[in-house]
C-alpha cells in the first residue's frame, strides 16, 4: 500500500514537473548583464499574462528594428506603478533597461534589473526592486 501511495505521488510530480517548467523555464535564457535599448514606443500591449512594449530601434545600420520588451501581467503593472493603457503612447520616445535574450533576437526582459524612463521628461516610470547594474543618464 505504501509503496503504491509513493509510486503514484511520484508520477503525479513528475507530470506536473514538466509544464511548470515550460512556462517558467528562463533559466539561462537571458544575458546575465543588462543592456540598454533607446527608441519610439510604437504599442504597449496590456495581456496576460506577461505584458508587452514594442519599441522600434535603430541598429548600427540605421535600419528600424522592432524590440519586443516583457514584463509583468497588466494587474501587477497597475498596482505597483500606476499603468493605465494610457502610460505609454505611440512615438513615446524611452529607454529600457534590460536583459537581452542570448538567441540574438530583438528580445528584452523586464523582470528583474530593469528599468523604463521617458526620455522627454527624464522620468523612470517602471523599474524593478533589483535594480539595473548601472544608472541611466537620459541627459545625453
Amino acid at each position: 500500500m505504501k509503496f503504491t501511495a509513493l509510486t503514484l505521488t511520484t508520477t503525479a510530480v513528475l507530470l506536473l514537473a514538466g509544464p511548470l517548467s515550460a512556462h517558467h523555464g528562463d533559466a539561462g535564457r537571458f544575458e546575465e548583464t543588462t543592456t540598454t535599448i533607446t527608441g519610439t514606443v510604437i504599442a504597449l500591449q496590456l495581456v496576460n499574462p506577461h505584458s508587452v512594449i514594442l519599441v522600434s530601434v535603430e541598429d548600427e545600420s540605421g535600419s528600424k528594428v522592432t524590440w519586443q520588451a516583457e514584463m509583468g501581467g497588466p494587474q501587477q503593472l497597475n498596482r505597483n506603478f500606476g499603468w493605465t493603457r494610457n502610460t505609454l503612447k505611440a512615438g513615446d520616445q524611452i529607454a529600457v533597461t534590460g536583459r537581452v535574450v542570448k538567441s540574438g533576437a530583438p528580445h528584452i526582459n523586464l523582470t528583474e534589473r530593469a528599468r523604463i524612463v521617458l526620455l522627454a521628461s527624464c522620468e523612470e516610470i517602471y523599474v524593478t526592486r533589483s535594480e539595473p547594474d548601472e544608472p541611466l543618464d537620459c541627459t545625453s
